[in-house]
């Protein structure tokens, strides 16, 4: 694949790290650490974590032998760093180094479940759950950033350096590290959505929020639609120039510039793994613990966060199987839910209500022999989820709001078989590239009802067409044209004159 073609691999991304990045100083914030350091008995083992940011970010990384800044998060991780905080990773081949922030019980309290995901998180999502804005938290949330601000300086030094900030953990960052360095070249990703102007303004301290973003060069999001908005929001709240027809706001002699990069998969790595031997042993694993014989199968694979609409989609099945008696007994419908952020009141109440509505619709149409939802709330290696991607007939992604989704992708790069359904919410990023998918409304049970029955009907050849096409478009808006877009954006700033 060409990088003058518009497609990138890679290679390609490699390339031109190594052309035109390598020489300068190139640092990545994230509140994830990209390896994790943890006790297994007596012995220290280094894990991976499920990443498409870090997956993107890491040949950016090895290539340059950059820096990234992230929490220290695994129990084992203080004893691998040197005097510095630092690690060489990965540990089979050291290429880059990992410099971790250690945070106490009551800023990861503050900051990270507070601040981050009961108030700027449900802020950002329209899934119709109030946000939660503690004062205690902002000052806690503007104490971490700071605390990684310094971290950044000290690796940054005097060097040319571009600093490439992940996600709504770091919004106050941007303004504090160019304010202690303005030679620093600085971009930010905000991976989830930007709400409109109105909901923004029941945050109660936009203001502070707005200019920390601002004092970005490049901040990027998912979606144009998301850049609007945040101009919108700026262009009401506070004082400043905002130019709609280049996405650039002006503040105080300093401009930054907003731009859309869609994220997506390592879409050939995926397609590797769904040919291996590992995926086909774990089909017929699948098949035998699901005693899948001869039945259809519908899959839904989450986070158990309330933006993914899982309620909404189990309450679609149950309609399903009212309104069409032909898939009791002939239909099992397995739901992956991950638990995440258990420390929320809102997620275990979440938890609580997916259990109860999963034996309502086991009770209400199960038998002995069988039972329409399997729901499993643990994580799956990745070829364990690929093996079930490739086992069903259809796949519901009904998230309420989404910045993108990289599960609908990865279907759709799992299905080397170019067959199988996508049942996609029109609430998700991905939606605007993947538009063969059955799109649906989530809020609507009878609409996503319609939309299982259109999948399990759906003639073999009409299958074929949607799949291949949706399979094209996440070959082509793959993770490494993510990375490559931004940072051929970063690169086009000059750096100021001291």
């Amino acid at each position: 694949m060409r990088r003058g073609l518009g497609v990138w691999n890679k290679q390609a991304l490699h390339e031109l790290v190594e052309s035109r990045l390598k020489n300068y100083r190139f640092i990545v914030v994230a509140n994830r650490e990209p390896f994790i350091h943890r006790w297994s008995g007596s012995q220290i083992e280094c894990i991976q974590p499920a990443s498409g940011m870090a997956t993107a970010l890491d040949p950016v990384m090895r290539a340059c032998d950059g820096v990234w800044v992230g929490h220290g998060s695994g129990d084992a991780d203080r004893d691998v760093v040197d005097d510095l905080d630092h690690v060489r990773v990965p540990p089979e081949d050291p290429a880059y180094t990992l410099r971790r922030v250690w945070l106490t019980r009551e800023e990861e309290d503050g900051y990270y479940y507070g601040m981050a995901n009961s108030g700027l998180w449900p802020l950002c999502h329209i899934a119709f759950t109030r946000p939660v804005f503690e004062p205690h938290d902002w000052e806690t949330y503007r104490a971490v950033n700071a605390k990684f601000a310094q971290a950044v300086l000290e690796e940054a030094g005097d060097e040319q350096t571009f600093v490439f900030i992940q996600d709504y953990h770091f919004a106050l960052l941007p303004r504090m590290l160019k304010e202690a360095n303005p030679r620093l070249i600085i971009a930010q990703f905000w991976h989830i959505p930007w709400p409109s102007r109105e909901t923004m303004r029941v945050f109660p301290w936009k203001e502070e929020l707005l200019l920390g973003l601002l004092g970005n060069d490049l901040l990027g999001f998912h979606l144009r639609y998301h850049c609007q908005n945040f101009l919108d929001t700026v262009d009401r709240a506070i004082e400043s120039r905002v130019d709609m027809e280049r996405f650039e706001v002006t503040r105080g002699g300093k401009s930054t510039l907003v731009r859309p990069f869609p994220i997506g998969i390592d879409y050939d790595n995926h397609q590797k793994i769904a040919h291996s031997q590992g995926v086909a042993k774990q089909m017929e694993r699948w098949r035998s613990e699901l005693q899948l014989d001869g039945q259809y199968l519908g899959i839904g694979i989450d986070r158990l966060d309330y933006t993914k609409g899982i309620p909404d989609r189990l309450r679609g099945l149950d309609q399903l199987l009212e309104s069409h008696p032909e898939y009791r007994g002939k239909l099992r419908f397995v739901q992956i839910a991950v638990p995440t952020r258990v420390e929320v009141d809102e997620y275990r109440w979440l938890s609580q209500q997916v259990d109860m509505l999963a034996a309502h619709i086991n009770k209400r149409w199960g038998n002995s022999s069988w039972q329409p939802v399997t729901l499993l709330k643990r994580h799956y290696g990745q070829q364990a989820m690929i093996a079930l991607h490739l086992l069903a007939d259809f796949c519901v992604v009904s998230s309420l709001h989404d910045g993108l989704n990289l599960v609908a992708k990865e279907f759709v790069a799992s299905r080397h078989d170019e067959n199988g359904v996508l049942i996609l919410s029109h609430f998700t990023g991905a939606a605007r590239e993947l538009t063969d998918a059955i799109l649906i409304n989530p809020f609507s049970v009878l609409e996503t009802a319609e939309a299982m029955h259109q999948a399990l009907q759906m003639p073999e050849t009409e299958r074929r067409r949607r799949m291949v096409k949706l399979r094209a478009a996440v070959a082509e808006n793959n993770v490494y044209r993510w990375a490559g877009k931004v940072i051929s954006a970063l690169l086009k700033f000059d750096f100021p004159e001291v």
